[in-house]
Parts: C-alpha cells; structure tokens; sequence
C-alpha cells in the first residue's frame, strides 16, 4: 500500500452527495488524500450542483455527464467514463454510495480492473427485484469489499447473503450525520414565504418508475394527491424524472397544489421541517422525516428501509390508500412522540466509516469501537 493512500468517492445523485459529505469530511480532518467524482446522473443543477455547496463538497476531479437514459444506456456510459477515471486516477479504495446505477457501474469497473471498494448503506433490502435499485443492491454487496451498515436488519441481510462478518461495520446513516450538521439552517420561514405556500401545507415528491413511467400509474397517484390537496396545501417539488408524465396526468400548478422546481438540500429540507405531512417514494426522505418528527406516508408496496416503519415515523400506503392515510396523519400529528431515534443515528457514522477506512488501508486491526458490531 502506498504511504499517501487515494479514497475516490463516487456520486451520481442527490442521495449520494448527501451521504458522502460526512465521510469525505471525516476523512479529511484524518489527512487523507481524496477525490470526488461525479457521474453526472442527476445533471440539473438544482439536483446536483447545488448540493455541492450545501454541503460543503470539494469540486470534484472528474465529471463524466451521463445524464439521463434508459438503464442500459445510462450504466453502459458510466462504465465507460469510470473505467476511464479509474484508470486516469489509480486509487487505493473507491467508495460508492446507496443504490443508484453510478453505484453499480463504478463496483462493476472496479472488480474488473481489481480496485478495492467500500459501500456505505449496504444490506438494505426491499426484496422486491422489480426494482431496479434493489439489483444495484445486490450486485454492489457481493462485489464490495468493505461494507457499512445503517441499520441492524441490514446486518441480517448480508449475514443470510453469506457475505464474511469481517467485511461488514455497523456505523450508523451519514444521511443523518448531514441532516444534524444542516439542523441550525433549516428555517421554513424564507423558503414558504418565496414559494408562496400557505401556514400550514404538505410536501409530496414522487418519481419513482412504477409511480411514474406509464400514463394509468401516474394518473392513480396524481389523482389520490389531489385528494390530499383538498385537505392540506400541497408543495411537490417536482423531479426532472417523471416531470412530463405527471403534468400530463394532471399534475399542474394551483391554488391547493404547489408545483415547484427541485430544491436545494437546506432549501428542501426547511420546506420539510415545516410541514404538516409528507408523501414521497423516496428512500432517503423517509430517513430525514423520522429525524424531523414528521409524518411520512409512503406511496410503495415496500421499502429498504423498515426501520422507519417500525419507529412508527413513516407507513407505506398505496394511491388508493392515500387520502384517508393523509386524513389520519394529518389528525394524529408528530410522528416522534418517544424522541429517540434509531440505533447509531447520531450524527457520528462519518467519523466511523472514516476510521474504520483509515484503518484497513493501514492493514490495522480494527477495534470494537471503530468498527461497530454485526450482532444485533
């Protein structure tokens, strides 16, 4: 191993910038030699660039502009442009985040070219193979030589998956470390009063593909949150994926339905604070909701996250599902009564992963502490 090792971390999409900003800083404030390189799979700058400066991220070394396509177009340029980068570049260990196919593609260029990697968020498990992130999942696991887990039942699952306890450190969700660092920004106030959003409102984000991609799934779901909208203002920053598809279902700006650009992350994550409800397909939004203390209802047969289920902050509904959900939330309120939180969601899994890393590029025996447990 080289004296002055090389940690590339690669990022496609908003989640990812997210999760990487603790580990690249952790990493950091330990004198490690870093690159950030960004697939450019989420392109629109307002789900990208952006995040760069909330979030305190170093310009990247190489930008490959994917953008957007069809799964196998899209994966099939990212493995191109990364095995470019990766060669250009010659780290030590790559990092990838969550589940996104710059995730995958980077794991697979890896594994060909015999470049260590470490997955931060492994083991989560929808088990539901319709979903594409959920083939990401799989794949990165079995190929990753490190692995960090957010959560006990991920520990489960790799465990079953027969991947070796030695590859595998509980550490907590860096997506939370984010969210405490973010806390003293986050003011509802100058965000509502830009968009123009009544006292009290919902938030809605919606663009995964089995809600969006086919003209009687999105007409379903726009239906059932117009039926919110009648109960609540609804604010629904709007993803560039699906944006036609739901305008074309009904989806439209006016007086009980806010239609907005994607926002910022400090931005979003006000709006999120200071709502009454939410409604999303999102992964990470349910995370950040159980944190926040509000309500989340989730528009998806399942999630890879079920501890926000059992924490009681987030419940899965269907479209039809949807309205009465909402009356309900709406009505019973707070979503965090008891106040805590999941097990190591502490805003410190930065530090953990950045130790546990330093330490096995080192070839270090790892202690206890830095390295988590995988018993539950």
């Amino acid at each position: 191993m080289r004296e002055n090792p090389l940690v590339l971390h690669v990022l496609g999409a908003r989640p990812n910038f997210v999760k990487a900003a603790p580990v690249v800083r952790a990493l950091g404030e330990l004198g490690m030699r870093q690159g950030i390189v960004h697939t450019g799979q989420h392109y629109d700058a307002l789900m990208s660039d952006v995040f760069f400066a909330d979030l305190g991220l170093p310009e990247p070394v190489a930008n490959l502009g994917v953008g957007s396509g069809t799964h196998a177009r899209q994966t099939a340029a990212l493995l191109v442009g990364m095995e470019e980068v990766v060669l250009a570049q010659d780290p030590d260990l790559v990092v990838v985040y969550g589940d996104v196919n710059s995730t995958l593609a980077a794991i697979l260029v890896c594994a060909k070219l015999g470049v260590r990697t470490a997955h931060v968020e492994a083991g989560l498990r929808s088990f539901d193979r319709g979903m594409p992130e959920e083939v990401n999942r799989i794949v990165t696991d079995s190929l990753s030589d490190l692995l960090f887990a957010t959560s006990p039942d991920a520990l489960s699952h790799l465990a079953a998956e027969g991947v070796p306890a030695s590859k595998v450190h509980l550490v907590g969700n860096p997506m939370i470390d984010s969210l405490f660092a973010a806390l003293p920004s986050l003011d509802p106030t100058p965000v509502v009063e830009r968009l123009g959003v009544p006292g009290r409102y919902a938030v809605a984000t919606l663009h995964r593909p089995a809600n969006v991609d086919t003209p009687e799934a999105a007409r379903e779901l726009v239906s059932a949150v117009l039926e919110v909208a009648r109960q609540i203002p609804i604010v629904v920053p709007i993803h560039p994926r699906g944006r036609t598809r739901l305008a074309e279902a009904g989806l439209v700006d006016g007086p009980s339905v806010r239609v907005v650009d994607p926002l910022g992350y400090v931005d979003f994550l006000s709006l999120v604070r200071g709502a009454a409800l939410v409604v999303t397909d999102s992964g990470g939004v349910q995370e950040e909701t159980t944190v926040l203390g509000v309500p989340c209802l989730t528009v998806r047969p399942n999630t890879e996250r079920p501890i926000t289920i059992t924490h009681g902050t987030n419940r899965l509904v269907t479209p039809a599902l949807l309205p009465a959900a909402a009356g309900k939330a709406l009505a019973d309120g707070a979503a965090t009564p008891s106040g805590e939180l999941p097990p190591l969601w502490d805003g410190a899994a930065g530090p953990r992963i950045a130790r546990v890393i330093s330490a096995w590029l080192k070839g270090d025996n790892l202690s206890p502490a830095a390295q988590g447990t995988r018993s539950e």
